[in-house]
């Protein structure tokens, strides 16, 4: 797990605020760090499913450059791949978020995020990866960050209405 801390964006009262928190990329208790390291995604099509306690409730977002992808190569290793929007540019990518309070004396709450992952497009599936982080449009933040203002179905079209950037990769293991 990178030791990095992840900024998003998150908004309150159906008014934008801009705040920017540190969080973790779990999801789960602090101690998850340690005991299973790495970061989570939230399948698109899981949603409304394992992620309804977050989705259409509290949203975020996160700015990236480049984000990394695991893919099998030719002789079976594992291979990272970096994908960078061309041309260059921060995407504003969808995240769903949760606040974990302490239920133990001596435990942090705990801020966790959770990036929206969909079917990939072309160039990233020919590279060997199954999923895409959404970037949103500039537009829809408002919308995306005060999703109780709106039904689950508004809030999926802003997904859908993701802004659609051509991605290079290059190996960076």
């Amino acid at each position: 797990m990178p030791q990095t801390p992840y900024s998003t964006l998150t908004s309150r009262s159906y008014e934008w605020h801009g705040y920017a928190h540190q969080c973790r990329p779990a999801g789960k208790p602090a101690f998850y760090d340690e005991q299973y390291p790495g970061t989570y995604n939230a399948r698109r099509d899981n949603l409304r499913g394992f992620w309804k306690g977050q989705y259409g409730h509290t949203h975020g977002l996160v700015l990236v450059d480049a984000f990394y992808e695991n893919v099998t190569g030719p002789d079976g290793k594992n291979v990272v791949l970096e994908f960078r929007p061309d041309p260059p540019q921060t995407l504003l990518v969808a995240c769903v978020w949760s606040h974990w309070r302490a239920t133990k004396p001596g435990e942090k709450d705990l801020l966790s995020f959770a990036i929206i992952t969909d079917d990939p497009p072309p160039e990233i599936a020919e590279a060997g990866h199954d999923r895409c982080p959404i970037p949103i449009k500039p537009e829809n933040i408002d919308a995306w960050l005060n999703p109780e203002a709106r039904s689950l179905d508004a809030v999926d079209a802003i997904l859908e209405d993701k802004l659609r950037p051509y991605y290079t990769h290059r190996n960076a293991s």
